[in-house]
């Protein structure tokens, strides 16, 4: 189970504000693999800043539509590409809102409620590609740590891999790893740097991008596809 994951992501396109935003806050552009200048948050140190960054760092600036997976027997990355292509044309881009917020113990920028296009989009996106996805390692599942789900969420882990998606799923985009009881106070300071950098106008989600990640290495961006384009 050395081999690379995959996974299927809402990804901004580098030239967008939003996809520089994330990436700063991140540390990491996952476009270009190449680490981005140290983030100055009021209250914290670059040193600090980049410990409370580690854990979404690694996947790079992104929403979840399918989560990492290890393909399956007898699939192959082309393939997996080529089903990115013809996923993204069946799809309509959906206008939303995205603001700075805290949930649970990590910040992310998140669309107001649970709009039902999002969450039909990700829908799709994990029946789509759940035939290239291997079965959870031993040691996959162990991580994930079963007991700890809902009865429905361990349903959902059983059936694909992972626990929240259907009615179970968020449309989210990570900034920050678990800050505790530091959650809402950063939350309010990235609030204010993204209204400098992003101002309150909607966000067109349009694209859909395949991530790849080598063992130890950080999720890259290895191909995107426009959503309802031929």
């Amino acid at each position: 189970m050395d081999g690379p994951r995959y996974a299927i992501y809402f990804a901004p396109s580098p030239d967008t504000a939003l996809w520089r935003f994330g990436s700063a806050v991140l540390g990491y552009d996952a476009a270009t693999g190449e680490d981005m200048p140290p983030l100055a948050l009021e209250g914290f140190s670059q040193a600090e800043w980049r410990d409370l960054t580690a854990e979404p760092r690694r996947y790079g600036f992104h929403a979840t539509l399918k989560a990492p997976f290890r393909l399956a027997d007898g699939r192959g990355e082309d393939e997996l590409v080529e089903t990115l292509h013809q996923f993204a044309r069946g799809q309509t881009a959906v206008e939303t809102g995205l603001a700075v917020a805290a949930l649970d113990a990590f910040v992310a920028l998140v669309p107001p409620g649970r709009p039902p296009a999002l969450s039909s989009l990700a829908d799709a996106a994990v029946d789509a590609f759940e035939p290239f996805r291997a079965p959870p390692s031993p040691a996959e599942r162990l991580r994930r740590n079963p007991d700890a789900m809902t009865p429905r969420q361990r349903e959902l882990f059983e059936h694909f891999g992972y626990p929240y998606v259907r009615e179970q799923y968020r449309f989210h985009m990570t900034l920050t790893g678990p800050l505790g009881d530091h959650a809402d106070p950063v939350a309010a300071r990235l609030r204010a740097l993204a209204a400098q950098r992003l101002g309150d106008g909607p966000v067109l989600v349009n694209r859909v991008a395949l991530f790849r990640q080598e063992p130890g290495a950080r999720f890259r961006v290895v191909a995107h596809a426009a959503m309802g384009q031929g």
